[in-house]
């Protein structure tokens, strides 16, 4: 039998009948063919890869450890459904030391999710119906916009600008959107820009989702890691929040545990409940052993500090070294990430209509990969969990940026 038919039973969502037949390259897949492309260009010049958005390191020894331990025990090996108690225990002890949100109920306001990722892939299947509007900064992670779609939904974007500190202007909602919007997404520290929200602006985001009826869905992936003295900050700790908001608590990246897939949901309790209602018919649950793993971990937050002085380390290093090089470089609070505006052209060499260009420029000729964001102006995207084994070893990578960039004069 023809095959052929298949092509006729996709969903519009991913693209009908022409799934599978356009051309149009993605920004994630030019990158990967520019670096392989470079690799066989230049194969004795190493890829730098300013671009990865994961750890570098492997999970702490401890939490490697409770694994091994828990996966060898018989009774671990049933399903766990939306999740055992010891993890949602130790979320809401977690809560408490790191961020001083008290007063939440483990049982009825926390649940686990296999990674934050899938969190957000189906809280739209909890809230939207066709027509509804999800309020969606740009640039951002855009998987609850992505599900938003998929359900007959509309996204609304709120451009994150630099003279704003890339918090987005809530007061510019045109009032038609705001009568259907229902949900709000928030990502502090943020990816990409590695800006960080205040207290003040949260308390503000409180104000206007009450206002508006509308839910807050904060993901929090990077809020542990924070430098030089700044407080890690919960959007649950701000009064009112939980009145109108969840929030997104993954040990992918503040433990070094991005394979592992393990997260938590907490906050509003008939949110959460409904959360868990669209999950039990999703998945059943991560493995037992790896939420008793991940509740050590939460116990021992002394384990992100370290993970977090080890990039403060590293955006100090490189901040200084592209300032050295003209480059508008500041080095932000928490995150992974640095946000730079792109430089507009090569003294005496090419010019870059767009982010993307330079990107693909710095992959080409320096054999440097950063992530291009054109969403809200020409910046790039430089990520701290490059490959480095201890200090010494940044130093020197670093340096070698430095050295590689340096060849050029850029314009800006």
């Amino acid at each position: 039998m023809s095959e052929d038919f298949i092509q006729g039973l996709f969903a519009d969502r991913i693209g009908g009948a022409r799934f599978g037949k356009d051309n149009v390259l993605y920004k994630f897949e030019k990158i990967k063919r520019a670096k392989a492309a470079a690799r066989l260009a230049h194969p004795d010049t190493p890829m730098i890869d300013m671009g990865v958005g994961e750890p570098d390191d492997r999970a702490d020894d401890g939490i490697v450890r409770v694994l091994a331990q828990e996966a060898a025990k018989r009774e671990n090996r049933f399903y766990s459904d939306n999740g055992i108690p010891d993890f949602k225990q130790a979320a809401a002890r977690y809560l408490a030391e790191v961020y001083g949100v008290t007063g939440i109920d483990a049982a009825n306001e926390i649940n686990h999710s296999i990674g934050s990722k899938p969190a957000l892939a189906m809280l739209p299947s909890v809230f939207i119906n066709p027509g509804d509007v999800t309020l969606m900064p740009v640039p951002n992670y855009p998987v609850l916009g992505t599900h938003t779609a998929w359900l007959g939904g509309q996204v609304h974007e709120l451009p994150l600008r630099e003279d704003l500190g890339f918090l987005p202007a809530l007061d510019e909602v045109p009032d038609a959107v705001l009568r259907r919007a229902k949900l709000l997404y928030l990502n502090y520290p943020n990816n990409p820009t590695g800006a960080s929200a205040t207290r003040e602006f949260f308390a503000e985001v409180v104000e206007f989702a009450k206002k508006n009826r509308i839910l807050v869905v904060h993901d929090a992936a990077y809020a542990a890691l924070t430098f030089d003295g700044e407080a890690p900050l919960s959007f649950l700790s701000v009064p009112g929040a939980k009145d109108v908001g969840i929030e997104l608590f993954s040990l992918s990246k503040a433990y070094n545990m991005t394979g592992w897939r393990i997260a938590f949901v907490a906050g509003n309790a008939l949110a959460v409940k409904a959360f868990a209602a669209v999950k039990d018919n999703i998945d059943s649950g991560q493995f037992i052993a790896i939420q008793k793993a991940a509740a050590y971990g939460l116990e021992h937050p002394e384990i992100t500090r370290r993970i977090a002085e080890k990039y403060s380390r590293r955006h100090g290093l490189r901040v200084y070294a592209l300032r050295a090089l003209g480059f508008h470089a500041t080095k932000p609070k928490g995150s992974f990430f640095l946000y730079t505006k792109a430089p507009k052209g090569i003294v005496g060499g090419p010019r870059f209509a767009n982010a993307e260009e330079f990107s693909q420029y710095l992959i080409t000729s320096t054999q440097i990969s950063t992530v291009p964001w054109d969403d809200s102006g020409a910046y790039v995207r430089w990520s701290v969990t490059f490959e480095a084994d201890g200090a010494a070893a940044e130093q020197a990578v670093i340096a070698e940026i430095a050295e590689r960039l340096s060849r050029v004069r850029f314009e800006f």
